[in-house]
């Protein structure tokens, strides 16, 4: 049998920190997660919103690194609960049961550094200065002198495989 899930969306809310009585750490969210198509009549996409819940190292990880609007990728599984509410009905609830979580943004689409827990004042994301191209590693560059983004190689590697 299979039960494996990945999913991919925004945090509607902080993640949760409990604890268990005997002190294991759980934490529970949702995700807003986007339809892959468009509806005929609005031409606009649905959003399901999916209940996770993360235990152990995983719910102390998102809790530490994860907040409202931060894009994550969920892997996990699919749970299936029957419980009873307060007027005594039966009730059924699906959530994913997180087995991993992945930072869906890079750090500079959404913050300037993870401890601080917000993306600016308005808590939106925001693209990166104009002024400074992005750096494949993670910082930015200096523009060149000149204004071209591009330079030609001094030296040729043969070695290259293509």
């Amino acid at each position: 049998m299979l039960n494996k899930i990945f999913i991919m969306g925004r945090l509607t809310r902080d993640p949760e920190l409990r604890r268990t009585q005997t002190g294991t750490p759980v934490a529970s969210f949702s995700l807003a997660v986007d339809r892959d198509f468009k509806d005929k009549s609005t031409g606009e996409r649905a959003t399901d919103f999916i209940d996770v819940v993360a235990w152990r190292q995983t719910a102390e990880f998102v809790t530490r690194y994860f907040t409202k609007g931060r894009m994550a990728v969920v892997e996990g599984r699919l749970q299936i609960r029957d419980w009873t509410d307060k007027e005594g009905n039966k009730r059924r609830s699906a959530e994913v049961v997180a087995d991993n979580i992945y930072f869906g943004d890079s750090k500079r689409d959404g913050d300037s550094g993870y401890a601080s827990g917000g993306y600016g004042q308005d808590r939106g994301y925001s693209a990166p200065p104009a002024s400074a191209p992005a750096d494949p590693f993670g910082g930015y560059s200096a523009p060149p002198a000149d204004g071209d983004q591009f330079s030609a190689l001094s030296t040729d590697d043969g070695n290259l495989p293509f």
